[in-house]
């Protein structure tokens, strides 16, 4: 979804929030437990829920984020204990709107059910002679029910196209996320994805990849309707 779609949605308070918003992505902490030993992913994590047929996001105690070998085969298996997203942030009217985006999105798919909802704030870099790698697992689902992927900013990088396979594996469609706003929406049940590493421009100068990465898994019990 282009963000000439996304930003109407979000609305005009998200927009003005946007570039503090973006900054913060300055504030990424070091990703160590990289199974490939490399050092070129930064990140934040935040949990929240929503009971079924409300838009009320709740935040919840932090904890560590958590995925099996059968889904994460490179950094699966182990509680990874990341950094919180800034309060700040994650209150700001441009997570609160993106995220409410993607709840309605999920409500929509799993009418009547309470959502788990995982915030990712990721930042790739990339160096002369050292790719960095958005999905270093490679092709994967994340054994949620909807994903939103959402371009915050790129600089100097080349690269970084999304590519979303069947559930057998084949390659079904490709795009590259480019401007801020621009988003990904995959139905984690039918498709599997991922994306190509990043590479810098100009080799002299830092280069980065910043996206929100929020994923929607039913909890609880289905309510009456």
């Amino acid at each position: 979804m282009p963000a000439t779609l996304t930003c109407p949605l979000l609305g005009d308070s998200a927009s003005a929030d946007w570039p503090a918003f973006a900054q913060s992505w300055d504030r990424l902490e070091l990703d160590t437990y990289m199974g490939d030993g490399g050092r070129y992913r930064r990140r934040r994590y935040a949990t929240l829920a929503a009971i079924a047929h409300s838009a009320d996001l709740q935040t919840q105690p932090h904890q560590p984020h958590y995925q099996s070998l059968d889904y994460n085969r490179l950094n699966g298996g182990i509680a990874r204990h990341f950094a919180p997203v800034e309060d700040a942030v994650l209150a700001g009217p441009a997570m609160q709107a993106s995220l409410s985006a993607g709840l309605a999105i999920f409500q929509a798919l799993h009418p009547g059910r309470a959502a788990h909802i995982e915030v990712h704030q990721f930042r790739i870099e990339a160096r002369a002679g050292a790719l960095g790698q958005p999905t270093p697992e490679g092709k994967h689902r994340d054994g949620v029910d909807f994903v939103l992927v959402m371009m915050v900013r790129r600089s100097n990088v080349a690269r970084g196209t999304t590519e979303i396979f069947d559930t057998a594996g084949a390659r079904i469609d490709s795009f590259t996320l480019t401007e801020p706003g621009d988003m990904a929406l995959v139905d984690d049940h039918r498709a599997l994805h991922g994306v190509t590493p990043v590479s810098p421009v100009d080799a002299t100068r830092p280069a980065w990849r910043d996206v929100l990465v929020a994923t929607y898994r039913a909890a609880g019990e289905r309510s009456a309707s």
